[in-house]
């Protein structure tokens, strides 16, 4: 079964050359967490992926490629709202022994505090304004009929 094309990771959405992980290390705005690490290059070109992943987060292939991805899958969905420039992400040893949730989590709270991403939506507790041209929910006094 061939995947769908629209769904795969582009060349041209990753950083790929060493040159460009070298400006996003050196020029980029750091965040970090006991998981994961990220470096941003802001620009005005769509976003793009780069992943550091070393054996000292995971001494097998398996476990490095895991996180890779997930971190990529990630990121192809978030593409469309993602601030555009370089990210690349830095797995922390404490990565590897993290489930596919918490490596997301983690990713998402990164992009927020980056201002890549813009925060999660309104969990509805409060209830919706209504507007001045609506009717109103509650009656008063100038609306019971006259009788």
């Amino acid at each position: 079964m061939t995947p769908d094309p629209r769904a795969r990771f582009p060349r041209s959405a990753r950083v790929r050359l060493r040159a460009e992980y070298t400006v996003v290390f050196e020029q980029g705005r750091r965040l970090g967490d006991p998981l994961l690490g990220l470096h941003w290059v802001p620009a005005s070109n769509p976003p793009r992926l780069g992943l550091a992943v070393s054996r000292k987060v995971d001494p097998h292939a398996v476990g490095r490629n895991r996180i890779k991805r997930v971190l990529r899958e990630t990121t192809r969905r978030l593409r469309p709202q993602l601030a555009g420039g370089d990210y690349v992400v830095v797995a922390r040893p404490a990565a590897g022994r993290a489930g596919n949730a918490q490596i997301i989590d983690v990713y998402l709270k990164l992009l927020r505090r980056a201002g890549a991403l813009p925060g999660p939506a309104a969990d509805g507790t409060m209830p919706a304004a209504t507007s001045p041209h609506s009717p109103s929910r509650f009656p008063t006094s100038s609306s019971t009929p006259d009788a």
